[in-house]
């Protein structure tokens, strides 16, 4: 199947859902990015800062970047004029330095919180217990150019479909009760971020708003 051909089977898969697909591009040359767009996808998710800062400069301005891989502090500053929502914050000296780069360029950068639900020490994360006190902290009260819209989580690599589908709804009971917790004016929970090509079914039916979509758009990557 083609590109926009993809895109559209998975579009009409979330039809009667909550969930909104970003089209991951990591990897992709900019002609495959263009015939996604071309299709209707309108926001794109990158791993690398360098690879996603190339990428905007080269394709047209309303597409939604989302910075879905890991971020260090100190590429903030190549991304925070124009990224739409960073997914993987799991440190308050990394939404610290989010929130000086945003204030820079006069903006409020929107981030997830991302937790650990998977059975594997190689992939990032906060527990419950690091997000909890993370989103009662003090320091988090002094952060006016970020905003706290919700948690992303990757599942185990596994073919267990009923591991996989448990780790998403503990994520989800944690979305539940973190977003609860407390009431400040940078944090306004509304988006699960869960599910990539191989699992994003089971992660819609348990929840997510926000399914991270690759090889099952543009095929494996060579």
């Amino acid at each position: 199947m083609s590109i926009q051909q993809n895109f559209q089977r998975i579009e009409a898969q979330l039809a009667s859902s909550q969930c909104r697909l970003i089209t991951v591009t990591k990897t992709q040359p900019v002609e495959a990015l263009l015939e996604a767009y071309a299709a209707g996808s309108k926001c794109f998710g990158e791993n690398k800062v360098q690879e996603m800062a190339t990428k905007y400069e080269q394709l047209p301005k309303d597409i939604e970047w989302h910075l879905i891989g890991h971020l260090q502090s100190n590429k903030v500053k190549f991304i925070a004029s124009f990224v739409s929502l960073i997914h993987s914050v799991d440190s308050l000296k990394l939404l610290q330095e989010i929130n000086r780069q945003a204030l820079k360029n006069d903006r409020v950068i929107d981030c997830l919180l991302q937790m650990h639900i998977a059975q594997e020490e190689t992939k990032f994360g906060l527990s419950e217990t690091e997000a909890k006190s993370l989103l009662q902290s003090t320091e988090l009260a002094e952060l006016t150019n970020i905003r706290l819209v919700g948690l992303m989580g990757m599942a185990t690599n596994t073919r267990d479909t009923e591991q996989i589908r448990q780790e998403f709804r503990a994520l989800k009971q944690s979305y539940d009760e973190l977003s609860s917790l407390t009431q400040r004016a940078n944090i306004a929970f509304r988006e699960l971020s869960m599910g990539m090509s191989g699992d994003y079914s089971i992660a819609i039916a348990e929840g997510s708003t926000l399914i991270r979509v690759g090889s099952a758009i543009f095929g494996d990557r060579k």
